[in-house]
């Protein structure tokens, strides 16, 4: 049988997050952007993951996958945390920033590697305050909640595109 895209069990619902404080709220809207894009990708097989269908565009719900991979890795590890780490995707034929390159035959990996990416993100997150700063190269301090922000519309940005992608794969909207 052929892997799918699994299948997602929302752990965070908009409504809740209403009246929380602050933090759990960033975190919440964060975790929720992170379910919306693997439930656009949700029981496609590799090759529709992988595929184009909004020409001229080259992107991909694969792509769009990997790329928010490496937006993660980016901004909590390397930047807030100062982690000295390449990229997650690396291997021979992953393309750039993980959007270019990508190959159907990789699709049960690459989720995995973006799961596990997820995962260590908030685990660097944790712990730290909202107004803790960070300088990346740019030299304009920034803080963790401003980062919160910034993934928050990166993913809204890119979970756009997935409608559009998702949608012309095989006829599903919603969110």
């Amino acid at each position: 049988m052929t892997w799918k895209a699994p299948q997602i069990e929302r752990t965070t619902r908009i409504g809740d997050l209403a009246t929380v404080p602050e933090r759990q709220m960033l975190e919440g809207w964060l975790n929720w952007h992170r379910e919306t894009l693997l439930a656009k990708c949700a029981g496609l097989e590799p090759a529709q993951l992988a595929r184009t269908t909004v020409e001229p565009s080259n992107l991909t719900l694969l792509g769009l996958v990997r790329h928010m991979a490496e937006v993660e890795r980016s901004w909590f590890r390397r930047r807030f945390a100062g982690e000295d780490i390449g990229n997650v995707f690396t291997d021979p034929g992953d393309g750039d920033e993980g959007i270019e390159g990508v190959h159907g035959a990789y699709a049960e990996r690459d989720f995995e590697r973006f799961r596990a990416e997820v995962a260590s993100c908030e685990a660097v997150a944790a712990g730290h305050d909202l107004d803790e700063t960070f300088t990346p190269a740019h030299g304009t301090p920034l803080s963790l909640r401003w980062l919160y922000v910034q993934l928050i519309q990166e993913y809204a940005r890119h979970n756009g595109h997935a409608d559009f992608l998702r949608e012309r794969t095989d006829g599903m909207t919603g969110d």
